[in-house]
């Protein structure tokens, strides 16, 4: 019978840990998905209530319908969450811009929002397309998610200016 020591015991437990780990984050939903003003996501807490600036690194896709085609295991907005959307195409994006019942999900009118991107959560993608930008505002009923073919029609740089800044476009 091998005996291991203290130091092997911890590598393999390590190594079994990480492994378990990536398959589950692989599992994670993490893609969305803009197509029209009646099919799109954007990523949300995974928690209601939780703050947007504190989900970054995890939240996961809410979408106009549960589980659509280009956007497997994301769950569907709550209802009346979006209040209203506006899709627009452009050379080498597809956007939509719009109003949020900040309530529906819990969140709180003091949440001044943040920005999922290409990294972050990590893994995250808008299907077809190589970046995104997406900015959720609480605080002003607020929303956006431009998907781009390059980083120059997603510009992510610049969350703490907000949606009309970073995706221009109708927020009525």
């Amino acid at each position: 019978m091998a005996k291991f020591s203290a130091i092997q015991i911890f590598i393999i437990l390590a190594i079994a840990i990480s492994a378990h780990s990536a398959v589950l984050w692989r599992r994670a939903p993490k893609t969305v998905t803009v197509e029209s003003s009646n099919l799109f996501c954007s990523f949300l807490p995974k928690t209601p209530g939780e703050s947007i600036s504190d989900s970054e690194g995890d939240a996961i896709p809410f979408c106009t319908q549960a589980n659509p085609a280009n956007a497997p295991g994301a769950k569907k907005f709550p209802t009346g969450f979006i209040k209203t959307a506006h899709f627009a195409k452009g050379t080498g994006f597809v956007q939509v811009t719009g109003t949020i019942n900040r309530s529906k999900y819990k969140l709180k009118s003091s949440d001044g929002g943040g920005q999922y991107d290409t990294r972050a959560p990590p893994g995250a993608i808008c299907k077809g397309f190589k970046n995104f930008v997406n900015l959720v505002e609480p605080d002003i009923g607020r929303f956006c998610i431009r998907c781009c073919t390059n980083t120059k029609k997603c510009n992510t740089g610049k969350s703490t200016e907000g949606c009309e800044v970073v995706v221009p476009g109708n927020y009525s």
